[in-house]
């Protein structure tokens, strides 16, 4: 009689341990008065393993509970081979939740929305876009040639597809072929949004990056390091690394800077936005850190948007001959964060300086009130 107690016990409980192995429940928190447009949510894999402990990351889908359809995912490993994080992009009203169910099913083919790649046959250029924006740097073959340039170039485009490797297939990405064109500026300064030391009150410039490796390629983030060679900072010896990303919805890139050099004391440093001789608007805001450029009109190529947003404390803002700069500093080894991009108003979402410095500052109070997770 014992024993058929027993048995009758186990099978009663056997549903309940099945359920927590093969799915966990996520809720998103939204505390503040923004509304949250395509956000992408970064969740620690290791929460997710603590209570879902037997996901299989080749057969598992992610619902929303409400819906019950698939949210778009991406496992994100940052140059690791273990996962770092679940992404997940969402919509989230002001002052609300969602829930959110991981568990074991075929997931949907999603759109890849991000990508980055080393582009060689354009000489060492490196390429990165998302489904708003493309950017581009330039690597060591370039240097000293009659296309130099130091700082980050600009794609408009007007499709949510990505374009880089058609452009560069074509290579006659100057003109327009209906989803956008390479029409940016960027010469011998920081372009849209690069930083370099700033020392005895000039800009030192570095070479172009020598090294890159990709750390993640999509579909909802991309993500590459790239380093340089030491060079001369006004009598200090600088070396820098730069990881940046890319997310899905975004107009503006996260971008890390690890400057590496002999000095206790902080190294001064700008942000940078070339100016054009023609009239645009600029907005300064030394106390939030940003910095907007509503360039002027070029003719039937349209208006480009481009702007900045500091992380640590702005010492000084202004605008010279050539660049609009923002100051700060940065320590010896030590990673520094801001975030830089551009917007275009042929893409038809933000078609006004002031549209695009609400963008900013609505991005900037995102950073401010970070989304809550919780997972069980």
């Amino acid at each position: 009689m014992k024993l058929i107690k027993t048995f009758l016990l186990f099978t009663f409980f056997l549903p309940l341990i099945s359920t927590g192995q093969t799915k966990a429940t996520v809720t998103i928190q939204n505390n503040s008065v923004l509304e949250r447009k395509e956000t992408l949510v970064a969740v620690k894999w290791q929460t997710v393993l603590s209570s879902y402990p037997k996901i299989d990351t080749s057969n598992f889908i992610v619902i929303d509970f409400k819906t019950k359809k698939q949210i778009p995912f991406q496992l994100e490993h940052r140059g690791n081979t273990a996962v770092q994080n679940l992404l997940i992009q969402v919509d989230l009203k002001a002052k609300s939740s969602l829930t959110l169910i991981i568990q074991k099913g075929k997931p949907e083919i999603f759109t890849s929305k991000t990508y980055a790649r080393y582009v060689p046959e354009r000489k060492d250029d490196f390429a990165w876009e998302n489904d708003k924006i493309a950017f581009r740097t330039y690597g060591k073959a370039l240097e000293k040639t009659e296309g130099d340039a130091y700082g980050y170039d600009v794609w408009v485009k007007r499709t949510n597809k990505l374009v880089v490797n058609d452009r560069y297939k074509r290579d006659d990405y100057h003109i327009d072929h209906g989803d956008g064109l390479d029409y940016y500026h960027v010469g011998f300064t920081l372009g849209a949004g690069n930083m370099a030391p700033f020392v005895k009150d000039t800009i030192r410039y570095s070479g172009n990056y020598h090294y890159w490796k990709i750390l993640d390629n999509g579909p909802l983030r991309s993500t590459f390091q790239l380093n340089y060679d030491s060079w001369n900072a006004g009598g200090i010896k600088v070396k820098n690394t730069k990881i940046i990303s890319i997310d899905a919805g975004s107009q503006l890139n996260r971008i890390e800077n690890i400057f590496t050099f002999e000095d206790n004391k902080p190294m001064p440093v700008v942000v940078g936005i070339i100016k054009r001789e023609k009239a645009g608007v600029i907005a300064l805001n030394e106390q939030q850190g940003i910095m907007a450029y509503w360039e002027p009109t070029f003719d039937k190529d349209g208006t480009t948007a481009v702007g900045s947003i500091l992380t640590t404390p702005v010492s000084k803002m202004w605008v010279d001959k050539e660049q609009l700069l923002s100051k700060t500093s940065v320590k010896n080894n030590e990673p520094i964060v801001y975030y830089s991009g551009a917007a275009w108003d042929k893409a038809g979402q933000i078609t006004s300086s002031k549209q695009w410095q609400d963008y900013l500052d609505h991005f900037n109070q995102e950073l401010q009130s970070p989304l809550i997770i919780s997972i069980k």
